[in-house]
């Protein structure tokens, strides 16, 4: 029996062997973007859709919330407030402004004003049943490039302040 070669392409001994071209078994894995991870294909590692990143205001929002409503302590804030924020919502956490019986109190909404680049300045309307309750923050971008919480105040004015002032 005569074998005929139809391969006419010439190897170079510098360049890689042919890659497999077989589809019944495996041959390697194709190729992969640059930086990209490793990847599996097992059913249990597959990716959830992309889901989209939340603003740095959803997410200060969200973990004040948690604090003012007790159902963190006030030092889950220490790593993420700057400056006299932290004792500024240690003063508003020591009084439970948030905490209701029977109901959770959610975000309904959250707008923000970034009055210059690195600055957020954001509010939240909180409902807990038929109440509604305001908080406002700010946020800042510091040099390591993290967002903390420079201000906060929760639905009027800032203790110690009089209608003089």
């Amino acid at each position: 029996m005569n074998k005929v070669m139809t391969r006419t392409a010439q190897r170079h001994p510098a360049s890689r062997p042919p890659t497999r071209r077989d589809t019944r078994r495996p041959g390697g894995s194709p190729p992969r973007a640059p930086g990209a991870g490793p990847t599996r294909t097992t059913p249990y590692a597959t990716r959830p859709a992309a889901v989209p990143q939340l603003r740095p205001t959803d997410l200060f929002a969200d973990r004040l919330l948690l604090v003012l409503s007790g159902r963190r302590p006030v030092h889950a804030m220490l790593r993420h407030t700057a400056g006299p924020a932290y004792d500024e919502l240690a003063r508003l956490a020591e009084h439970g402004p948030l905490r209701a019986r029977g109901l959770r109190p959610v975000i309904r909404d959250i707008g923000y004003f970034e009055p210059r680049p690195g600055a957020i300045e954001a509010f939240a309307r909180i409902g807990t049943g038929e109440r509604l309750r305001a908080m406002a923050f700010r946020l800042e971008l510091g040099r390591d490039h993290r967002w903390r919480c420079t201000a906060v105040e929760l639905g009027g004015r800032r203790a110690g302040t009089t209608d003089d002032d």
